[in-house]
């Protein structure tokens, strides 16, 4: 019923902020507005080293890092570091692998399986990075292929896409996200990735010295989740979106203040200890 509606039975209606005063026979009441609902999604700081680190930095870190109330911490190391990751940092950070095969086994020499990752003590992995799309060529059947081989071994997938800046200024940044979110999608329930995040990496804005502002960053997030609203109403609420664009201790609060913002996929600023932590405060 539009607040109009109320003098069709009652007669007399004034708007007193919180709800509509209603006046009839001498008495009058308040019916309140209805309130919608804040979908509160914890912040999730994930830390991806790439090909860096040593046991030294995972130890260092391992130690450092603590639960923190407001974010969830995943720390991707290289492969050949997690379990050590894993065990020395038991019950306070997770920490994931940066990519997994698509096979269970098999004669695939370099490739790691998602059971064989979860086994070292991996919880979470990223699937789709922007420097394997475009350095490994992945296509996004090798992508949905690798989301799907990710929920298969119970791990929490990462999920990341992007435009290049040729792609935004030809303005089909929307498109090319959504192009690769519904392709990673179509192998599996879509609710299997709330279980896990999307990431959106601007391609363009990542070493090249341009840099995406807050309310850029929060138009896409907005429209990946409307995307994801088309297709599952809860799962669009509860997907936490986080950001992968050269995030950095200086410009992190203004990211998470963004409704859509749910955190952020870290790259280099996620090698230096104090730098983190406060990306991790900042949430």
């Amino acid at each position: 019923m539009r607040p109009g509606d109320y003098r069709c039975f009652i007669g007399q209606a004034e708007n007193c902020g919180s709800g509509t005063r209603l006046a009839t026979l001498g008495r009058a009441f308040t019916i309140a507005r209805p309130k919608l609902a804040r979908v509160m999604r914890k912040s999730l700081i994930a830390a991806n080293w790439k090909c860096h680190g040593s046991l030294l930095m995972v130890d260092d870190f391992a130690n450092a890092l603590t639960h923190h109330t407001m974010a969830d911490v995943v720390v991707f190391p290289p492969a050949v570091f997690v379990e050590r990751f894993a065990n020395q940092a038991l019950n306070t950070v997770d920490c994931g692998v940066q990519d997994i095969g698509v096979a269970e086994s098999g004669a695939y020499t370099g490739e790691v399986a998602g059971e064989m990752a979860r086994e070292a003590g991996a919880k979470w992995v990223i699937i789709g990075h922007s420097e394997r799309r475009n350095d490994q060529q992945e296509s996004d059947e090798l992508i949905a292929q690798k989301l799907l081989a990710a929920t298969r071994a119970e791990l929490r997938p990462i999920l990341c896409v992007g435009e290049t800046q040729s792609q935004r200024e030809a303005g089909d940044a929307l498109a090319v996200v959504e192009q690769q979110l519904l392709s990673a999608v179509a192998k599996l329930d879509v609710s299997q990735i709330s279980i896990g995040a999307v990431a959106y990496e601007p391609v363009w804005a990542i070493g090249t010295g341009l840099t995406a502002t807050p309310q850029q960053a929060q138009d896409m997030h907005k429209g990946i989740r409307e995307l994801l609203r088309q297709i599952d109403e809860r799962t669009a609420d509860e997907t936490r979106i986080i950001y992968g664009g050269s995030v950095k201790a200086d410009n992190a609060a203004s990211l998470f203040s963004q409704p859509d913002i749910d955190g952020a996929l870290v790259g280099g600023a996620s090698l230096q200890l104090d730098t983190f932590m406060g990306i991790i405060a900042a949430a």
